[in-house]
């Protein structure tokens, strides 16, 4: 959808595959969770933020503040919804991502990752949120779409992929053209198998 993420390459590895320069190091993570920082890439840079955001506009019926964090963005809303007004556009770039079938005690892990062995691209929202007492905390949702017939089988949601081209569109073009680029992905172009030995209560 995606629910939990993995890179196992190193960062100076995607920067230079991805021809944008000054990467952060980091060490190979195979179980990356909401709620932990992901390295995002955006208009001016890549940064460091939390993966899980707390829309800014959003607000219940009452017009207080809600503060459920967004994990995954749906691309059918993102652009029109309140609750996104103002944020920006980053991606996210990672080896693959996790989805689970089966019930609670029950449910098998799947790894899911391109089958030519490139990066994949992530399309993302992000933008900074100000706790009370001005503490600032850069946050980053994925953005989600219809799955393609390699997902559909253990998901109804697929993350927005992107090309090294369209990456370079969803950050700096217009509304329109993003739009444009939230389909699925093309069909043949990912792997599903089993997961292995992850440690799940690791990153």
């Amino acid at each position: 959808m995606p629910g939990r993420l993995f890179l196992e390459r190193k960062m100076e590895e995607i920067g230079d595959w991805i021809g944008r320069a000054g990467a952060p190091t980091q060490a190979p993570r195979r179980n990356i969770q909401p709620g932990q920082d992901l390295v995002v890439l955006t208009n001016g840079g890549w940064r460091s933020m939390r993966w899980g955001l707390i829309p800014v506009g959003r607000v219940n019926a009452r017009g207080r503040p809600v503060m459920e964090t967004i994990i995954n963005a749906r691309s059918e809303t993102v652009f029109d919804k309140s609750a996104f007004d103002g944020v920006r556009r980053g991606v996210v770039v990672v080896d693959g991502w996790y989805e689970w079938t089966g019930k609670r005690r029950k449910k098998v892990a799947w790894r899911i990752a391109p089958t030519d062995g490139a990066p994949l691209i992530f399309a993302a929202v992000w933008d900074v949120w100000r706790a009370p007492g001005g503490r600032e905390l850069a946050q980053v949702a994925t953005v989600t779409c219809a799955p393609n017939k390699d997902v559909e089988a253990i998901h109804h949601r697929m993350g927005v992929l992107l090309t090294r081209k369209d990456a370079g569109t969803w950050l700096e073009g217009e509304d329109a053209e993003s739009k444009a680029l939230c389909v699925p992905w093309p069909e043949g172009r990912l792997g599903i198998e089993r997961a292995g030995d992850v440690d799940w209560s690791a990153a």
